[in-house]
C-alpha cells in the first residue's frame, strides 16, 4: 500500500466554521441512513489521528468500487494541500471504519495509481461534477481512495 503526499502550489480555500458545523449535521445523517444528501452518497470514515492517536470521524461522499468496496477522494474542496484524513488514514491505512446506515464496518485502505485510478476517476467525475471543478482549482492530483471491508 503506497500512499502518495504531494501537495499543489495553489488551490480553495477550506471553509471555515460554519462547514464544520454542517459536516456534523451531515455526519449524523450519513450514520442513520444509506440515501442520498443533497444528491450525494455519504458515509462517515473514521480515521485515526496519526499524531494524537484520536479517533477522527468524517463526513465524506462515497462512490461505488468493486466488489463491494467505496471509493472516496481526498479532495478538500480543491485545496493545495491534502485533507487531514487522508494523512491519517496514510498513517493508518488499517485502522479505519466506515459507518452507514446504523451499521459500522472495519475496512482497509488503498490508494489507487495509475490506470485504476484514472478509470475510477472518470467514473467519479461522471457522477459527480463538482469534482471536476475541483481538480481544475488546484495543481495537485487528488488521491482517490479505495475502502476495502476487513475480513
Amino acid at each position: 500500500m503506497s500512499f502518495s503526499h504531494p501537495t499543489g502550489t495553489r488551490g480553495a480555500r477550506v471553509p471555515g466554521p460554519v462547514f464544520r458545523w454542517l459536516n456534523r449535521l451531515m455526519m449524523r445523517h450519513a450514520k442513520r441512513t444509506t440515501g442520498t444528501t443533497m444528491g450525494k452518497n455519504l458515509l462517515v470514515l473514521t480515521t485515526v489521528g496519526r499524531k494524537s492517536g484520536e479517533a477522527r470521524p468524517t463526513p465524506l461522499a462515497w462512490f461505488p468500487g468493486p466488489d463491494g468496496s467505496w471509493l472516496v477522494v481526498a479532495s478538500a474542496w480543491g485545496a493545495a494541500t491534502n485533507p487531514a484524513w487522508y494523512l491519517n488514514l496514510a498513517a493508518h491505512p488499517d485502522r479505519l471504519t466506515v459507518e452507514q446506515g446504523g451499521r459500522t464496518v472495519a475496512v482497509t485502505a488503498t490508494e489507487l495509481h495509475g490506470d485504476e485510478r484514472a478509470e475510477a476517476w472518470q467514473k467519479i467525475t461522471a457522477e459527480a461534477a463538482n469534482f471536476r471543478r475541483y481538480e481544475q482549482t488546484t495543481d495537485r492530483e487528488m488521491p482517490v481512495i479505495r475502502l476495502t471491508p476487513r475480513a
